[in-house]
């Protein structure tokens, strides 16, 4: 049982080991947006803003308003209202009237074949005119210059396409604990540094804010090939990869900054959709998932207090590192450093919210996203 426990333990450590190098040498490659001088007026090309909208009158309002805000000469915003059911398409209209930069479309049913998000988006586009596109959500908040650096970096590195890693906005401690164990998990699960290499199969796209040369997304298919992928963002950047389109990553930090979730509870219901179509809908898949999760980040923990000798090193090594790279997330999220200490239990939280979504999703036979129910067996066949 020694020998059992060492091999195990040494393995994960050298997993470890191996998993820290690499984070710590890709993310000193991805460049960050405010080293990036702004564009100047006669360098900016003309830009269009799109986003989905629905029953989004409470958040939308504030988003909406750093949208038009923005401090660049040329762009348009175009707002999608989704068979909203709230205030959402009379709160657009209004601020439409207002302002000739923002067009507002309405959607009144949804065609058969297509998720609500995919499809707006779709829309969105017809309706668009500019050369560079970014598509957003209709919760998230711009600095004024983030156009202008972004389209400076994005051409200063022959990018096509241009996703940015923002900060969060976090207000409970559960929504801490989630979301610093979700921004770990995330780098080490995508690897956003080999996004830019074109030898590799990496790619990256996050909904909050992706820059795409319109003859890019128009090369990649536009969303009519995303039209039945629930992780609509993300497989927007492998498209644009598997296109040939040349992708990159950047830290917005707070130049983009999204309150995802409510509290603990509204991140856990609000994930039920994408956690088993992230895993393609897989059972094994999901299933290795949440193994893995349990063995690299609650195993050690478990086995330091019991473990003597060699395993209580490697188990040292398997605990201490993420405990390291967790504090680097809180610190860039603006939290505690404190919160490190709780990834074990982001770790547990997260192995839930997995299976949740599983078997929600399977018991439901599909998933239930902006007030439409979408089959199981549409889903598998839409996966990108």
């Amino acid at each position: 049982m020694h020998i059992l426990w060492t091999v195990l333990l040494g393995l994960i450590a050298f997993g470890w080991i191996a998993a820290a190098i690499e984070m710590a040498l890709g993310l000193s490659t991805i460049p960050w947006l405010k080293n990036t001088a702004p564009l100047e007026d006669s360098c900016c090309p003309p830009i269009s803003v799109l986003f989905a909208a629905r029953d989004e009158a409470e958040k939308m309002p504030e988003a909406l308003g750093t949208f038009l805000a923005l401090d660049y000469p040329r762009y348009e915003v175009i707002a999608v209202d989704d068979r909203s059911e709230d205030g959402t398409g009379p709160i657009v209209e209004a601020a439409a009237r207002k302002d000739p930069r923002l067009k507002c479309v309405r959607v009144d049913s949804l065609p058969a074949g297509w998720l609500g998000k995919p499809h707006a988006l779709q829309k969105a586009y017809e309706h668009s005119s500019g050369e560079w596109i970014v598509f957003t959500d209709a919760d998230v908040h711009f600095e004024p210059d983030l156009l202008r650096r972004s389209v400076a970096l994005a051409e200063e590195k022959g990018w096509e396409h241009l996703t940015l890693l923002g900060a969060p906005k976090l207000f409970t401690p559960g929504e801490k604990i989630v979301m610093i164990f979700f921004g770990l998990g995330f780098t080490m699960n995508t690897r956003p540094w080999t996004t830019s290499n074109p030898r590799s199969s990496g790619y990256m796209g996050v909904g909050a804010f992706q820059l795409i040369r319109r003859s890019a997304y128009e090369k990649m298919g536009t969303h009519r090939r995303l039209a039945m992928e629930v992780i609509d963002d993300m497989k927007l950047g492998k498209l644009a990869k598997e296109s040939g389109v040349r992708s990159g990553v950047a830290m917005g930090g707070n130049a983009v900054s999204v309150h995802w979730h409510a509290g603990l509870a509204n991140t856990i219901r609000g994930t039920t959709k994408n956690f088993f179509a992230a895993a393609g809908y897989k059972l094994r898949l999901a299933a290795l998932q949440i193994f893995g999760l349990l063995v690299m980040f609650v195993l050690p923990v478990a086995a330091l207090p019991l473990a003597h000798g060699w395993p209580r090193v490697f188990a040292l090594i398997a605990v201490g590192l993420p405990l390291i790279a967790a504090a680097g997330v809180a610190i860039g999220f603006g939290a505690s450093p404190l919160y490190a200490l709780t990834y074990p239990v982001g770790a547990l939280i997260f192995a839930w919210m997995l299976l949740r979504s599983t078997i929600v999703t399977l018991r439901q036979g599909g998933v239930i996203w902006r007030g439409t129910f979408y089959p199981l067996d549409e889903l598998k066949r839409g996966v990108v």
